[in-house]
């Protein structure tokens, strides 16, 4: 999926990329500021919680996941912005140290009938650490530039 226009964009295919390494300073600023649940901003209390350590708050990970995607895949690319997103899950917490990379596989597309321009693309996505530990999956929809309007490929 080297380019990123609709017509680029083919269903089944699929692509890995991305590097960000998490760092227990982000995971404290982060909670601390948008989930502070004693498990993301308290060393000791994470310790004794289910956890057993300090974890990522999920709407962190999804945020980095956000990250990922904007250096590694919709940046330079015809993507106009999103609908939604049909499902995310947390699998399992982000600790701090764990560097993360996506997988993303293009499961549906079509063009839109209100605007020749755009069509709108659903992915899969999965966010995995180093040792292949499923972290985060996501389906969201996103719209893309089309060339040519409603002479556009719709494959």
């Amino acid at each position: 999926m080297s380019n990123r226009d609709f017509e680029d964009l083919v269903v089944g295919d699929r692509e890995s990329f991305g590097s960000y390494t998490v760092s227990e300073e982000e995971i404290l600023s982060f909670a601390e500021q948008y989930d502070p649940q004693e498990f993301h901003v308290d060393l000791d209390a994470a310790a004794e919680s289910m956890f057993g350590e300090l974890v990522a708050s999920g709407w962190h990970s999804t945020a980095i996941s956000m990250r990922i995607l904007v250096d590694n895949f919709f940046e330079n690319s015809g993507s106009l912005g999103s609908p939604g997103v049909e499902s995310v899950t947390w699998p399992a917490p982000v600790k701090p140290g764990e560097t993360l990379w996506l997988t993303l596989e293009v499961t549906d597309k079509r063009p839109l009938e209100s605007d020749p321009n755009r069509g709108l693309v659903t992915f899969y996505l999965e966010m995995q650490n180093e040792a292949d530990e499923t972290k985060l999956t996501m389906e969201p929809k996103v719209f893309f530039a089309r060339r040519g309007g409603d002479e556009a490929d719709t494959s």
